[in-house]
């Protein structure tokens, strides 16, 4: 039957016009707007950008390990510590060039972030992997403290006043680094790249103006009998027993230098191409930078028997650029810029972190050895969880030792040299299986490092052991333990879960909408398909929020295996991740004419009480709160229970049931059947749409420059050409042939859009943004294009 000119379809809805929750709207006055997945970009750094980026956490440690190594020294060998200080410096260095040639050979191997943890994994499995996991987190987290006191140290050590407030400043620092990764604080940028350079120059100068004075004979000596120094004992044989211990102290102490050297192997993937060889020239200098400053501040320090506080401050890396600065014309504005140089990079060396962690985490519970709400970006695209978890272990690390960087170094170096051990040996065994070019050398190499790491690791447990050591010892193991223990929770849980052959049932249809959650195609899945059936409505539909896209692109595969089914699977973006928003719009938009009933299936997974809190979140739940305040909306919650499963109580083969004898194909979605003017009759027992009544004509829009106009604008049965974002993608059939349907929206409206006989459009997927040039015709009262003229746009970072 023709359609009255006067009888014109809708544009599809942006977005529904549902108040949003009085929690959200604080967190986005706290926060910001949400960014979007298509914000999230990756920049690539150059190596000097990369240099400056990614060593203030190698480069910074330079400003506290001499003052390690003389705290253990001058107690026992008395003024003779800043003699011996060299040769243990000396060996310091020995162990960097070691462990840098071994991370050379890991950059060039392994270009994907994660450092010794994928070189393990790669290497000796995912389980021995955890080993890495464990002592790379417990790095970060003291890094974070570490670095964080050592940088009010500093502070104080320009500005004595404030030594009352040295926690209570710390903490505020951390507090502000945690605040700002939650807003999105990028790593990448010139901001974070000054403080190392600010810092190797002043350095530089205060080395050279060191040696110069010295060579002149006018660098001042300290006297180390002054009041809050630490004690200088009368001296102690070498060859004791008590002397090599106490040798052993100060070079475990001294390995403190070292940390954050796997910085780089970490963030290989973000230098610009090609990565592992930048990578390499840029962990290259760092060392030789970081070598240079140990050497040089040790140097100074033998020479002006600058001493360690027993409160920390004034620190030894300021009394000797005070040293070198006194008596010259605007020496204390040289000295001042000096302290501000070193507090900059360590505070900056404190954020490092921060972007590290998270992405371990999210790597690791990936594996399936953290729970996997570690692996979700927030509401400014970083990985929330994971920031909090770092912020609140570091903080308490700094409540429970002061923020006094020599007690917190005894959490240090069994996390630092774990991880060189697990990537030295991981690179041996590399080569070995390889056997390419040099790999004899290659092994020598990497079975040095490894070994002489570990050596350091067995040393620090051992001498550091009653400082504090012995709760590393203790709690390492037994969180490796844990890893394995989620681990097991996780398999079991995917086991239960895993499909068999699965024959859909034919439903029955009633008067209503069924969509049904789809996070995953496994038995959940097919209890809640099968559940919707039994309902018998008018229209059933699986629905997925695409968050990842490849993870959306391996569900529609797997749900394409199995037809079976009986339904089609529709895709629809989620660019900001807020699954409780895009089930709220999709079913507001539903039912916006006032006369469509909506029920929402959520499959539910039952897992034990315990490690099910800890292991999986309450989405099902929180999306069912939401909706079902909704009009003309029912959420149902879907239980499938893994438990039962797990113990034996069910094998889920209740629901491996074949079809029905002589049923039809399942109910699908609706297709464009009416494009370009040519309505057909309606589906029996469906709905006819309300249609406004309209002008017989309208107004032409004005098009942009390039020819486009807002969806909003467009008119029916006439060409236009529009340009926006794909909400939601899915397959149905039309006359027994396959046809892609999508839908296009932009900020004042949304069309349809059909390519027949057409499965799959390479980059017609959700989230992308598209131009379309075609006739606008009629789908089930909503505007629609049929097989219109496209191309595929830039998305939104590349487009900014």
């Amino acid at each position: 039957m023709p359609r009255s000119l006067t009888d014109r379809p809708l544009a599809l809805s942006v977005a529904a016009t549902v108040p949003e929750s009085a929690g959200y709207r604080l967190k986005r006055r706290l926060l910001g707007p949400p960014l979007t997945t298509g914000q999230l970009t990756h920049q690539r750094l150059s190596n000097p950008l990369a240099l400056g980026v990614l060593s203030s956490d190698c480069i910074s440690s330079s400003a506290y390990g001499t003052e390690e190594m003389l705290l253990v020294l001058l107690p026992v060998f008395g003024m003779a510590a800043f003699t011996i200080l060299l040769p243990l410096t000396g060996v310091i260095l020995g162990v960097l060039i070691l462990v840098t040639l071994s991370y050379r050979q890991v950059v060039m191997v392994y270009t994907r972030a994660g450092g010794s943890y994928v070189v393990a994994r790669e290497n000796f499995g995912s389980g021995v992997a955890q080993i890495a996991a464990v002592a790379l987190m417990l790095d970060y987290i003291v890094t974070v403290a570490v670095q964080a006191a050592a940088g009010t140290a500093a502070l104080v050590s320009a500005a004595p006043a404030l030594s009352p407030w040295n926690l209570e400043i710390t903490v505020a620092v951390v507090a502000v680094l945690f605040y700002g990764n939650l807003r999105g604080l990028r790593e990448a940028g010139r901001m974070f790249a000054f403080p190392t350079y600010f810092f190797a120059g002043s350095m530089a100068v205060v080395i050279v103006a060191g040696i110069i004075r010295e060579l002149v004979g006018d660098l001042p000596h300290y006297n180390v009998a002054v009041a809050g120094a630490v004690n200088v004992g009368h001296g102690e044989g070498l060859l004791s027993a008590a002397a090599i211990f106490v040798l052993l102290r100060a070079f475990a102490n001294g390995g403190s230098s070292l940390t954050g050297l796997e910085a780089v192997s970490n963030g290989v993937s973000s230098f610009r191409r090609p990565e592992g060889l930048n990578a390499r020239k840029t962990l290259v200098v760092m060392s030789c930078i970081l070598g240079s400053l140990v050497l040089g501040v040790s140097w100074l320090a033998h020479l002006t028997h600058a001493i360690p506080y027993e409160v920390g401050t004034p620190t030894v890396i300021s009394q000797v650029s005070k040293a070198v600065f006194s008596g010259w014309p605007g020496g204390h504005v040289l000295f001042l810029l000096v302290q501000l140089a070193t507090m900059l990079i360590l505070y900056t060396g404190a954020n490092t972190p921060f972007n590290g962690f998270p992405y371990l985490a999210s790597f690791v519970a990936e594996d399936s050895f953290l729970p996997r709400q570690l692996t979700k970006r927030g509401h400014r695209l970083a990985f929330s969880n994971g920031i909090i978890v770092l912020s609140v272990l570091s903080v308490a690390l700094l409540i429970g030792t002061g923020a006094h960087v020599d007690k917190l170094v005894a959490f240090y170096a069994i996390g630092v040299f774990t991880g060189f051990t697990m990537a030295g040996f991981g690179m041996a065994r590399h080569f070995g299986r390889e056997r390419g070019p040099n790999w004899r050398r290659n092994v020598a190499i990497n079975l040095a490092a490894g070994g002489l790491s570990l050596l350091v690791v067995l040393i620090f447990a051992v001498v550091k052991f009653t400082e504090g050591a012995w709760l590393v010892v203790v709690i390492f193991p037994i969180a490796v333990l844990g890893l394995m223990r989620l681990n097991r929770q996780y398999t079991a849980e995917a086991t239960a879960l895993e499909m068999a052959p699965v024959a859909a049932q034919q439903p029955n249809f009633a008067r209503h909408v069924i969509l049904v959650l789809v996070d995953s195609l496994d038995l959940a899945t097919i209890r809640a398909v099968r559940y919707a059936r039994t309902l018998k409505p008018t229209q059933l539909r699986a629905v997925h929020f695409m968050l990842d896209s490849a993870h959306a692109q391996q569900l529609q595969a797997d749900w394409d295996d199995h037809p079976a089914v009986g339904i089609p699977l529709e895709t629809i973006d989620c660019p900001d991740r807020r699954l409780t928003r895009a089930a709220v719009e999709l079913t507001a938009r539903l039912t916006e004419d006032g006369q469509t009933e909506v029920t929402l299936l959520l499959p539910r997974r039952i897992y034990s009480r315990l490690l099910g809190r800890l292991l999986h979140d309450r989405t099902a739940d929180e999306i069912a709160d939401v909706v079902s305040k909704l009009p003309h909306v029912a959420a149902t919650i879907v239980p499938y229970n893994v438990g039962t499963v797990l113990t034996g109580s069910s094998t889920g083969t209740e629901l491996l049931v074949p079809a029905a004898p002589g049923a039809g194909p399942a109910e699908l979605s609706p297709v464009l059947a009416a494009v370009n003017g040519q309505a057909g009759a309606p589906t029996p027992g469906r709905r006819t749409p309300r249609r406004p009544a309209g002008p017989a004509s309208r107004t032409p829009s004005v098009p942009d420059a390039d020819g486009t106009i807002a969806i909003g604008d467009v008119a029916w049965r006439e060409r236009a050409q529009v340009e926006g974002r794909i909400r939601a993608v899915r397959v149905t059939p039309v006359s027994d042939s396959p046809s892609l349907e999508c839908e296009v929206v932009d900020p004042t409206g949304g069309l349809a859009v059909l390519f027949y006989g057409r499965r799959k459009i390479a980059g017609i997927e959700p989230g992308a943004r598209i131009r379309l040039d075609g006739m606008v015709g009629d789908f089930n009262g909503h505007l629609a294009m049929a097989n219109p003229v496209y191309e595929l746009l830039p998305g939104e970072a590349e487009a900014h």
